[in-house]
């Protein structure tokens, strides 16, 4: 990339950026942004980006980049999965051109290492437990429920997923709030998903699902964002009490590569308002509008 390109975005190192509802000035730079993403059309024939994201993004980003590529011809490629996995696919030398992770530190850590520009924040998500509607869980007795040697509870796969992380900092704030909790839950969670490997299921079926389907687990510790934009009513999902709650914060970076310019647009569209809008559809944090949850 250029130096002349680069010093043309409005970027800044995720250790000063901070993001808050939009202010005039930031929601005036995000809409030049989307202004940019959109006159300038991507050549006749562009190959496409390929962006690694993380797996809990899946619904709402192949919105946003259908949109995108209906705007301005730009194709993008999809590949999502645990964060962890798709860090060392990029360290390993997989070709990327856009990272979104379910944290920070991996998006930071490539950024660190000279591989990507500045680390952002592109949006937000919550933690939530998942529960198939018998087991009965509330918020207010959601550490009951999960403590009850009855109930058996599903995670991700710490270290290979953010959203493993998540669940074993759960278990942690709980040990806080009653005494030898943290080994209780730990002990009894599984890790089913977000891992190099992982039990199998029927091809197409939802991982998460089909465990608390079939009784393999009753609750499942994730997220409070979906890949659809309807709940399903087969499940509740419950947020976590405010002396329990974790606020996940996603981080993007664009990589050094073959597609700088083209990379940057589309990360520029990516914090625009018009993007940033689809994601509370999906119940993610949008972090550049001026009412994040609208």
């Amino acid at each position: 990339m250029t130096s002349r390109f680069t010093h043309r975005l409005p970027f800044r190192p995720a250790s000063r950026l901070t993001f808050r509802p939009a202010s005039r000035s930031l929601a005036a730079a995000l809409a030049a942004s989307a202004l940019l993403a959109f006159t300038i059309p991507a050549a006749r024939g562009a190959e496409a980006l390929t962006v690694f994201a993380a797996g809990s993004t899946g619904g709402a980003l192949a919105t946003i980049a259908h949109d995108y590529t209906a705007a301005t011809g730009q194709p993008v490629k999809l590949v999502t999965g645990p964060a962890g996995l798709l860090l060392e696919r990029i360290e390993g030398g997989a070709r990327a051109d856009l990272f979104i992770s379910a944290n920070l530190a991996h998006p930071r850590r490539l950024t660190a290492e000279g591989k990507a520009g500045p680390t952002v924040v592109f949006a937000r998500n919550r933690v939530c437990v998942s529960a198939r509607p018998d087991v009965g869980l509330t918020s207010a007795k959601l550490l009951d429920k999960l403590l009850d040697p009855g109930v058996k509870i599903g995670t991700s796969t710490p270290k290979a997923d953010p959203g493993g992380d998540y669940a074993w900092l759960l278990f942690e704030k709980a040990g806080t709030l009653r005494a030898g909790a943290t080994a209780v839950l730990e002990a009894k969670a599984r890790q089913l998903v977000g891992g190099r490997s992982a039990p199998e299921v029927p091809a197409g079926a939802n991982p998460v699902k089909y465990f608390m389907q079939t009784h393999v687990v009753d609750v499942f510790v994730g997220y409070c964002s979906s890949h659809d934009t309807q709940p399903d009513p087969a499940f509740v999902q419950v947020e976590l009490p405010p002396e329990l709650a974790i606020q996940a914060d996603y981080g993007m970076t664009v990589l050094e590569g073959r597609h700088d310019e083209a990379a940057w647009r589309f990360a520029m569209y990516l914090m625009s308002p018009a993007a940033q809008a689809v994601l509370p559809r999906y119940g993610f944090g949008a972090v550049g509008l001026a009412d994040p949850g609208s």
